[in-house]
């Protein structure tokens, strides 16, 4: 009987981070239609897979992360229509109410997320971790063979974003994990934070925390001459499918590609941590859009037609209204 306890004992750490995906998964709704699927808790390894040759260094080393709390996530990425209904106007570039809102910084996706948590409806809206993120759209089970499945990206976007759930979901339910927008999350990025991690439930370095990335970006350049991560200088076309990704420009009205608006620091000087997005999108070629893959490179406010979120919520109650 010890011996049986034992082993239970060793197992259930994996199966606490398999999803099983024949239950139907446990989605509610909010007022603005934002749909949520709640996520268990559990463990799994984050960071660059074996076997996964185009990881860069700042994914390494796989390193084990616990998630101790249930969460909710949004079963798709943040709609222009809800969107709109939150904050009265559309910033997208490619339109479409069913398409991932973008063409926003993270202080855009913030401000809204606090609109949504200033309604009161029982909730606290906000982006989720990088390990959250992660977790998520591992989902305890391996990618399907064909990335065309679940998401839309250089190969078969036509150089646009698509109406999210589109494409097949993974374990958990969610759509779109990969491809369509890169989504922003709320850690800040230091290249060598994965060394350093803790297990339970890590929120990214602290502010003056490890290494930021350094970038040198000329005018009329988008990245410097060896881009961070792989990511593909859209300015100078990596294939037919790949085309300049559209700035804010200085009339939302009429954005223009290749301005640029925002906050340039991009770690120069004081060291400045940059925004962290995940998944990849429309624009990038297929070894960019993996589930390990992380995008550091813009401002906090910087705004770019392949960036949007998705959110997380917590219940106000759980946390005793703080």
């Amino acid at each position: 009987m010890k011996r049986l306890s034992f082993v239970l004992f060793l197992v259930l750490p994996v199966l606490a981070q398999s999803p099983n995906p024949t239950q139907a998964p446990n989605t509610t709704k909010n007022a603005v239609g934002m749909e949520f699927i709640k996520i268990s808790p559990g463990e799994f390894m984050m960071g660059c897979s074996a076997g996964d040759s185009d990881c860069d260094a700042d994914e390494k080393p796989e390193h084990r992360v616990q998630i101790t709390k249930t969460f909710e996530i949004g079963k798709y990425e943040v709609t222009q229509a809800q969107w709109q209904a939150v904050i009265g106007s559309n910033p997208s570039t490619i339109k479409g109410d069913d398409h991932p809102v973008e063409t926003i910084s993270k202080q855009d996706a913030e401000e809204f997320l606090a609109k949504l948590t200033a309604r009161n409806d029982g909730y606290r809206y906000r982006l989720p971790t990088e390990a959250e993120w992660e977790y998520a759209a591992r989902a305890g089970a391996p990618l399907p063979a064909s990335l065309d499945e679940v998401a839309w990206y250089a190969g078969n976007s036509d150089d646009q974003t698509h109406s999210v759930g589109q494409k097949k979901p993974n374990a958990w339910g969610l759509y779109d994990m990969l491809g369509n927008v890169r989504e922003l999350v709320s850690d800040q990025y230091t290249m060598n934070y994965y060394s350093e991690s803790p297990v339970a439930d890590p929120t990214g370095p602290q502010p003056g925390q490890g290494q930021p990335q350094r970038g040198n970006f000329g005018p009329g350049r988008r990245f410097n001459n060896r881009p961070p991560n792989g990511q593909p200088n859209n300015e100078q076309s990596d294939g037919p499918n790949v085309v300049p990704i559209v700035y804010q420009s200085a009339d939302p009205q009429t954005p223009q590609r290749g301005q640029r608006q925002g906050n340039f620091g991009f770690g120069r000087g004081g060291g400045r941590q940059l925004p962290i997005m995940r998944g990849g999108a429309w624009d990038n070629p297929a070894k960019f859009v993996r589930l390990s893959a992380r995008y550091h490179y813009y401002g906090p406010t910087l705004k770019l037609s392949d960036t949007g979120f998705r959110a997380v919520r917590e219940s106000v109650q759980s946390d005793g209204g703080k």
